[in-house]
């Protein structure tokens, strides 16, 4: 960190909230504890968030959870119960954010909907994310990100035209979902700041999903296409596609643009290609995208992937390995960029996780802590250093099961 840059971190003065479970919602308070918002996790006693045991495990650890959960205060609270409900409210009255991705109704159900707790604080700002919204006739759906996934566009051109639709290889539904309902609590707060009120920011993982779709609708209902599986292409834009090289391996390449596809020539020692007719336009390269794949990758299975990487490097033109977690781990901009940092976990020692995006040049974001590793770790802190309870108080929430 520079002298210019300002230790305190931007969102310090802002305390969260997080209800929910698995992926979106807990994202989503991630992300805000990553700028230094307060994050308060709640977890109901004796039933933890599942995400504590997906994926991979070390020693009977879930590696998941440190980096999901990283920068959070772990407390456990039951909202089923009605002196659950009402310590809910305590904490709301000292909250600027709550976040729940719990199915539409549940918050009511427990008498926790908005109306209710914006009565209590005004400035509140509830971030709901749910599969299909709030509103509408499928609303009482249930939708996990591969849903939304699905009705949101996406799995139906992700994959090869002779195969199923297929996945990406994360759960990308979700994550979008909470970056979405991100950008939408930023804005709720900036917007707090003229008007002193909060509001609802209501997110859904369809319409997250259905939001990147670029030119999808217009497409079917003004050209009358509908866009379908493609594999490594996109319709109309090459070169932009996987190669196979002499060292058997694949590297991308995206040269699309008229400058580039120029530039890609050159490297290939074949600056003629470029004055081809069948290549000299974009339209033209997508009309003929087949013959113009086979041309570059005779060039790379000529070269190995590093020649041939090192070739498009010199003439400017955008080209990668497609890494695994071995080559990320291994490559020095990641390093430099600080993308993979290490923290101290209390089981398993020192604990590789990925870095803070975006990076802010004067007040940058910190991981300060990995996820709780027990629930209800800062329930003392919590409950008696915010709302005041004694340890009476605390030991007989915890005999009636309530924290």
């Amino acid at each position: 960190m520079t002298e210019e840059q300002n230790t305190s971190l931007p969102l310090s003065d802002i305390r969260v909230i997080e209800l929910g479970t698995l992926l979106a919602g807990p994202f989503s308070g991630r992300l805000l504890g990553d700028f230094g918002a307060e994050v308060i996790k709640v977890e109901p006693p004796g039933k933890s968030d599942p995400m504590r045991n997906w994926g991979k495990s070390k020693d009977g650890v879930g590696l998941w959870w440190p980096i999901q959960s990283r920068n959070k205060k772990s407390i456990t609270l039951n909202l089923r119960v009605e002196e659950g409900q009402e310590i809910l409210k305590e904490l709301v009255k000292k909250t600027d954010i709550l976040i729940e991705n719990f199915r539409p109704g549940t918050m009511e159900k427990w008498n926790l909907s908005y109306e209710i707790l914006s009565e209590i604080n005004p400035k509140l700002i509830m971030v709901r994310t749910s599969g299909f919204g709030q509103t509408g006739p499928y609303k009482n759906r249930a939708g996990f990100g591969s849903v939304g996934e699905a009705i949101g566009g996406l799995r139906y051109v992700t994959g090869f035209d002779d195969r199923p639709p297929s996945r990406v290889g994360v759960s990308i539904g979700d994550t979008l979902t909470a970056l979405f309902a991100t950008i939408g609590c930023l804005v709720a707060l900036h917007e707090r700041d003229r008007s002193g009120k909060g509001q609802i920011v209501d997110t859904a993982l369809y319409e997250s999903v259905f939001s990147i779709m670029e030119s999808l609708i217009p497409d079917y209902m003004l050209a009358g296409y509908i866009r379908e599986r493609m594999g490594n292409i996109l319709p109309g834009i090459a070169p932009s596609n996987i190669y196979f090289t002499g060292d058997k391996t694949y590297i991308v390449i995206g040269a699309n643009a008229d400058g580039v596809f120029q530039r890609l020539c050159e490297a290939m020692d074949q600056p003629d290609l470029a004055l081809d007719s069948r290549f000299v336009t974009h339209n033209a390269r997508g009309e003929n995208m087949k013959v113009l794949d086979l041309l570059i990758e005779e060039w790379t299975k000529s070269l190995t992937a590093k020649e041939a990487l090192k070739r498009l490097d010199e003439k400017g033109v955008p080209s990668a390995l497609i890494y695994s977690a071995k080559d990320i781990v291994e490559d020095p901009h990641y390093q430099e960029r600080e993308m993979i940092i290490k923290m101290d976990h209390p089981q398993l020692g020192e604990f590789p996780m990925p870095g803070v995006v975006p990076k802010l040049s004067r007040t940058p974001g910190k991981v300060k802590t990995v996820g709780a590793e027990t629930m209800g770790k800062h329930n003392e802190e919590v409950y008696s250093g915010l709302l005041n309870y004694d340890e009476v108080k605390i030991n007989e929430l915890r005999e009636r099961n309530v924290i």
